[in-house]
């Protein structure tokens, strides 16, 4: 037994002594770079360490060595908690059933402690938690500075941590239970196995950084990773001790060299980015036309009567200036001292900075008598929200240090119940354009990248307030999506998961061509009815029901639909697929950005179930979120992966431009598209139509108001 106590435990040992025994000396931290791992999470080579990344943070890595790589992205959620998603490729794996194995994998890093002048900073982690298991594995580590250069780390670990010096889990004083760890089988994954968390054999691991330089950091590292599915297949394990140096090459790119387990060399290129930061450092949106203040003269309120002809132009002159801003002019009337318009939205991120602008154009136009201003937001026809808005507090506010909050104080915001009756230029509207598209494809083991690119035709066309006809065609130009040989192997109905074959037919393809109605049933209720081809796998009807209040983070929606499947030439016709599916929708606005849905309904395979989402959005216009859908299909039917889940991210154009634009890139990373939890994907529906123009969204984004 001498060899699981004896000398394997020096170093580790060592380690976690300094971690949680000795002071600082003259702890100064800001020299030290935390950086990642070869799994993507905050670490040395291997192995954790007890520090974050700046939240919102999103990274992504790769790594190689001894024929696998690992490919990771991940994002730090909050200030504390960081999430990964892996996706490995492994060559001469034991076991694997091939000579390659492809697995994905989600990891959870939560800083528990922060680091003082005598404490260390601590974290807890789970790795692979659900996935095959292959890297299946948790921690407790601590970290602690010693002077401005240097830093320690040294923790306990289990499941794969354990595999080298491993001793009785000391947990097992409090639980039996935790004295054993039960057997995995490698299967389909997707299970979150909690049954071994922190069970069985433990170990010890440890790691020093030294910052050289503001741009080099050497490290070394004890690991107790035995890799028994890689070894002795894949590479020759001589030592437990790794040594590492990473480079800066520049901002937000860091380069990693390493000598692996005493006989591998291994290579780590980092990229990190991060949503609250401009790639150009500030924007580029137009100066907002300022406040003229009424002592002062203006063609307005020097020969303002009145009259229809007068009304007419001025209303003219709105649009267009409105129209410069990137606000578009629904609706204009003005009864005594009060202006009431209507607008939409077409530019910003916030709207709350088009609501300011709107505020300031009027200033300018309205004549002297008029010190009220009621501008009613309008999305899809549909009149959401009223601001009151006093001229005084305009004119008072525009230079005031602390002018945003005092003016969000003084105005008064409410559910829109009708806004100004539209202009006569407003209807019927015809916009249209040609854009560029990229359409990708991960995770597909013959080939885990493919991607098509090429033009796309847009069009709406609103012969009416409320109504609106659209469509979207593609071509594409050059790509390999139709080189996909593999076929579904799905015991469900194949709703999703031929996907290859309108990728391979779809050539052009009809994304989709629809009529909606958008209207409102009462004060705090939003209607929609499309009919059409909704997507590009499905056309029929979809219906929906919103309720929310302006000035709730609550909201319930009601959405029911009748599709059939579209064939897969992706142009008129139809299979012999048809279904009806809806959903009941909860959402909440948490605060600070973060939202949560919860959908529980029928989805397009027939089955019955619940999709669970999370999104963090940031004020730029950056979303990045989270899902699982679980149904009452088991998890063998489901297939590999277990349920449906995935991350989605949203990057809007004007965080890359510095320009006005509310368009952004979009996608969805699944691990794997199957058919089980599969919900409809129509365009237009109502809670992300609404809930940026309700008084939680206008406040967070109030300080834009100025801008």
């Amino acid at each position: 037994m001498r060899g699981r106590t004896g000398k394997k435990f020096i170093g580790p040992t060592i380690a976690v002594a300094l971690c949680v025994a000795a002071p600082a000396l003259g702890a100064d931290e800001a020299r030290i770079a935390t950086g990642y791992n070869s799994y993507g999470y905050p670490g040395l080579i291997d192995m954790p360490v007890a520090k974050s990344r700046p939240d919102g943070e999103l990274a992504f890595t790769i790594s190689s060595f001894a024929g696998q790589t690992r490919n990771t992205m991940t994002f730090q959620l909050l200030p504390r908690l960081s999430g990964s998603f892996r996706y490995a490729v492994l060559d001469k794996v034991a076991g694997g059933g091939t000579s390659t194995l492809y697995d994905r994998s989600f990891s959870l890093h939560y800083r528990l402690v922060d680091e003082g002048r005598v404490r260390p900073a601590l974290a807890i982690g789970l790795n692979d938690f659900l996935g095959t298991g292959v890297y299946s594995s948790e921690y407790v580590v601590a970290t602690k500075t010693l002077g401005r250069r240097v830093r320690v780390s040294g923790g306990i670990g289990w499941g794969r941590l354990a595999g080298v010096g491993g001793f009785t889990n000391p947990l097992g004083v409090f639980d039996d239970r935790f004295k054993t760890r039960p057997q995995r089988s490698f299967g389909v994954g997707g299970d979150v196995e909690t049954g071994q968390f922190f069970r069985g054999d433990a170990a010890l691991f440890g790691g020093i950084e030294w910052q050289a330089t503001d741009r080099l950091r050497l490290v070394a590292e004890y690991s107790p990773d035995a890799y028994p599915r890689e070894t002795p297949a894949a590479f020759n394990r001589r030592s437990q001790v790794s040594l590492g140096a990473t480079y800066k090459l520049r901002p937000g790119i860091d380069l990693s060299l390493r000598y692996l387990y005493g006989s591998q060399l291994g290579i780590q290129i980092t990229s990190t980015l991060n949503p609250k930061d401009r790639p150009n450092h500030g924007g580029r949106d137009p100066a907002p036309p300022p406040v003229l203040a009424r002592p002062a003269s203006s063609d307005a309120a020097l020969s303002w009567r009145g009259n229809i002809e007068e009304r007419g132009a001025l209303r003219a002159r709105l649009a267009a200036a409105l129209g410069k801003q990137g606000v578009r002019l629904h609706g204009f009337s003005i009864d005594g001292a009060r202006a009431r318009v209507a607008i939409e939205n077409t530019a910003y991120s916030q709207t709350a900075q088009a609501v300011g602008r709107t505020a300031r154009v009027l200033t300018r136009l309205l004549a002297a008598h008029i010190d009220r201003f009621d501008i009613t937001l309008i999305t899809d026809g549909m009149p959401v929200t009223e601001l009151r808005i006093r001229r005084d507090d305009m004119e008072a506010l525009e230079h005031d240090l602390e002018g945003s909050w005092k003016s969000f104080a003084r105005t008064h915001i409410a559910a829109a119940a009708d806004g100004p009756g539209p202009t006569p230029e407003r209807y019927p509207r015809l916009d249209w354009g040609i854009k560029p598209y990229l359409s990708p494809s991960f995770f597909d083991p013959d080939d885990p990248v493919r991607a098509d690119i090429g033009a796309q035709l847009d069009f709406a066309y609103e012969p009416v307030r409320g109504v609106e006809f659209s469509g979207s065609l593609r071509k594409k130009v050059v790509g390999n999506l139709d080189t996909a040989t593999r076929v579904s192997n799905s015991v469900l109905p194949h709703v999703r998961s031929d996907f290859t074959r309108y990728d391979k037919q779809g050539d052009p393809a009809l994304m989709h061509l629809t009529g909606a109605y958008y209207f409102k049933p009462g004060r705090d209720v939003y209607g929609r009815v499309t009919l059409g081809y909704l997507e590009r796998m499905y056309g029929g009807l979809s219906s929906e029901l919103l309720w929310k209040r302006a000035d709730s983070p609550f909201a319930l929606g009601l959405e029911l639909n009748y599709v059939k499947q579209r064939d897969f030439d992706q142009r008129f016709g139809f299979r012999d697929y048809e279904v009806a599916t809806g959903h009941v929708s909860a959402y909440w606005d948490m605060g600070n950005g973060f939202h949560a849905q919860i959908d529980a309904g029928r989805y397009l395979a027939r089955d019955w179930g619940a999709t669970f989402s999370l999104d963090r959005e940031f004020r730029n216009g950056w979303k990045v979120g989270a899902f699982a859908t679980l149904t009452d299909v088991p998890f063998d039917d489901f297939g590999e992966g277990s349920f449906d889940k995935g991350i989605r991210i949203t990057v809007p154009i004007s965080w890359l431009t510095g320009e006005p634009n509310k368009d952004g890139l979009s996608t969805t990373i699944r691990p794997l598209t199957r058919d089980g939890g599969a919900r409809l994907d129509v365009d237009g529906r109502l809670y992300e139509r609404v809930r940026p123009l309700h008084k939680p969204a206008l406040r967070d984004g109030w300080g834009r108001f100025w801008r």
